[in-house]
């Protein structure tokens, strides 16, 4: 092998390796990664391991630029600064905005993490968004009665329903608040739950309205990645129909539910609302880091018969006790 030959092989050989990683980092949906152990939690915050990758190339071009192992070193700062880029250029592609809106029906969503997060606050996010319909994951059927009593108070009427753990489950429980305005609403046993956290499909019971669903599948850890999977593929299973909305802490991103998706939808046949509104790399999860940098794991998703006018991912709420920011969602009938 002629010499030059030799001296460029250690740089051809890193940006292979290095660049098929910075690839996979990227987007991991090329090979199906996206649900991997591993990868789930690592793509979960796109913005740290955009800035994390950044600054690695930087150090890896000081050490190329000392001539230390300068291919190697060229060659890790040329993969990891397109690393770095690539998770930017998805996450500006997603947006950071967020907007309110006047609409038909207001939706809002709050992990409350295990009632951490007290009626009061719940009653004050219902009150200063006017929701129509709350999804509460982790909020037990009495916190929901309270919160029903605090705005009764206020002259809001709505009515609350509460799914319950199955035994051996997570005792976490999972509530919806809806406006009596929108009439009666039943739980629909036969639609299931998703697995090891408890879910629920409400209907009207005049046949008149939307379809909700309370969604809380499992988060992508060790031991139970398989459940959180089973779980994210039965929230897509609701997703039939225009008539559909769909409101949860899915610990899930728009990337581990891509594949989901029908005829251009992002899961099932339901749009996701942030990323109609351009807010989709706004972070939800937790509360300890900032929005531009969370994980962005609360979704409210949408069938056709809906438009979304807007939404935005209440940040004044992260000193309430919850792990978790609520969002809200405005949205019209098409």
């Amino acid at each position: 092998m002629p010499t030059a030959a030799r001296r460029r092989l250690p740089l051809l050989v890193t940006l292979l390796v290095a660049g098929l990683l910075a690839a996979l980092v990227v987007w991991p949906q090329l090979i199906g990664a996206e649900r991997w152990q591993g990868m789930a939690l690592l793509i979960s915050f796109r913005a740290p391991v955009a800035i994390g990758c950044a600054a690695l190339a930087v150090v890896a071009g000081i050490v190329a630029l000392l001539r230390r192992r300068a291919a190697v070193a060229l060659g890790l700062a040329i993969a990891l600064g397109a690393a770095a880029l690539g998770n930017g250029a998805v996450l500006l592609a997603r947006g950071f905005g967020g907007s309110t809106a006047e609409g038909d029906l207001t939706v809002a969503l709050w992990n409350t993490y295990g009632g951490g997060a007290p009626p009061e606050a719940i009653a004050r996010l219902v009150r200063e968004s006017g929701a129509d319909v709350v999804s509460l994951p982790e909020t037990d059927a009495d916190a929901a009665a309270e919160v029903v009593g605090i705005l009764e108070r206020d002259g809001i009427r709505m009515t609350a329903a509460t799914v319950d753990a199955a035994p051996g489950d997570r005792p976490v429980p999972t509530s919806l608040l809806v406006a009596d305005a929108l009439g009666p609403y039943v739980l629909d046993p036969a639609a299931g739950s998703t697995p090891g956290a408890p879910s629920g499909v409400w209907r009207p019971v005049d046949g008149t309205g939307p379809t909700l669903v309370a969604a809380h599948p499992l988060p992508p850890l060790p031991f139970i990645i398989d459940e959180w999977s089973t779980g994210i593929n039965w929230v897509a299973a609701q997703c039939t129909g225009p008539d559909v909305i769909v409101a949860g802490d899915l610990n899930s991103t728009l990337d581990h539910l891509s594949g989901l998706g029908r005829d251009g939808a992002a899961v099932g046949e339901c749009r996701d609302a942030a990323q109609q509104a351009g807010a989709a790399a706004r972070g939800t999860w937790p509360t300890s880091m900032p929005a531009a940098l969370a994980a962005p794991i609360d979704h409210v998703l949408v069938g056709s018969a809906w438009i979304v006018r807007g939404f935005e991912v209440r940040t004044d709420f992260d000193d309430a006790g919850s792990d978790h920011r609520p969002v809200v969602a405005v949205l019209s009938r098409r």
